[in-house]
């Protein structure tokens, strides 16, 4: 294969360039080589086919011809703000002046009419560096729809007027996860059957047991201790405490508990120690049953959270706890130490009194 095929291959598999219809008024000279200069950049830079009334001169022509024609047949046309495209686009001006401009806008409009949904991703209003959102014809609808503000003949400066001509936006949506349902579903109708017993004088069913000692403890990490904590100003004697040395070696508090299935409700209250020493720190605190983690729940210093899980059914409970940029080892603790860093981001987190209810 030669040269010449070659680039005739490259041409027939290049995608097609977007035809791009400008439309604007001769407001004065500085204007129309603002313009001009745009359609340069766009063809140039940007590699767009673009069709431009100052390119066409170079004989006589019947302008409404060559302008219906062309607006037909464009992917995109792009409608330059202006004060005096406004004014002939509104029918303020004379019937003589600026014929040109009256006309595409016209033919602009009856499009719009004949298929608003369509026409609205066609027809893209443009400000140019020195023109403002006032200058666009009210019928473009320059505040209740997009428009493109070109602020600098880069690539930069009309990223988002691409984004709309290839139909591309910058960021793409997620593929969307599992949808694990109402979190708190169970709680709310247990509540509901509490509230109906309740009223029909009976007394609600289960009884509250603190987890610690009722079930039965298989497993705890470093730094996770058994006793009292005093969170946002109350008391819990028998509480799940996440406060390591500085030399700690796991990054989360676990621990992990025997219900036997013997169990409706678990609840406690997870905040961030009275005392702690670091009062900006932010817990995070996790439910797993049976090792399906539950959502997490966030808490900060002097605003604790209530936790509620419907545990009916559970063998084992798993409750996590550990606090962002946790210093993990000893090495990174001395490097630390050496330096005189206070901060080594320690968690000093507590589940206050874990209660179960059957």
């Amino acid at each position: 294969m030669d040269i010449e095929e070659r680039q005739q291959l490259a041409d027939a598999t290049q995608e097609k360039a977007p035809r791009i219809f400008i439309t604007y008024s001769h407001d004065d000279e500085h204007h129309v080589a603002l313009v001009r200069r745009f359609g340069e950049f766009l063809v140039r830079s940007e590699g767009l086919d673009v069709v431009f009334d100052q390119w066409a001169d170079d004989g006589r022509r019947d302008w409404a011809l060559w302008a219906s024609r062309n607006i037909a047949q464009a992917d995109f046309i792009l409608v330059i703000a202006s004060p005096a495209y406004k004014r002939r686009a509104e029918g303020s001006a004379p019937p003589d002046e600026g014929r040109g401009s009256q006309f595409e806008t016209a033919l602009i409009m009856d499009n719009l009419t004949k298929d608003l949904p369509k026409e609205t991703r066609r027809i893209i209003p443009v400000i140019l560096p020195g023109r403002s959102i006032e200058e666009l014809p009210t019928f473009m609808r320059p505040y209740s729809t997009t428009h493109y503000i070109v602020r600098e003949f880069s690539a930069e400066g009309v990223r988002d007027l691409l984004a709309a001509i290839s139909g591309v936006s910058e960021w793409l949506k997620p593929r969307q996860g599992k949808y694990r349902g109402n979190p708190f579903a169970g709680t709310h109708a247990r509540q509901r059957a509490e509230d109906a017993e309740a009223a029909a004088g009976q007394a609600p069913r289960g009884r509250p047991h603190l987890l610690v000692p009722s079930a039965k403890l298989v497993r705890s990490t470093e730094g996770v201790t058994f006793g009292a904590a005093d969170i946002d100003g109350q008391h819990y004697s028998s509480s799940i405490r996440f406060r390591p040395t500085m030399w700690c070696t796991e990054p989360t508090g676990v621990a992990e508990f025997s219900l036997g299935r013997a169990y409706s409700v678990f609840t406690a209250v997870v905040g961030v120690f009275d005392d702690a020493r670091e009062s900006e720190q932010v817990g995070y605190f996790q439910v797993v049953l049976d090792r399906v983690p539950q959502p997490e729940v966030q808490a900060t210093y002097g605003k604790p959270v209530r936790v509620t899980v419907d545990v009916a059914g559970v063998l084992r409970l798993e409750l996590r706890a550990h606090r962002p940029g946790t210093v993990v080892g000893a090495l990174m603790a001395g490097v630390f130490a050496t330096q005189s860093r206070h901060s080594l981001h320690l968690p000093e987190l507590a589940w206050g009194n874990p209660t179960v209810i059957d």
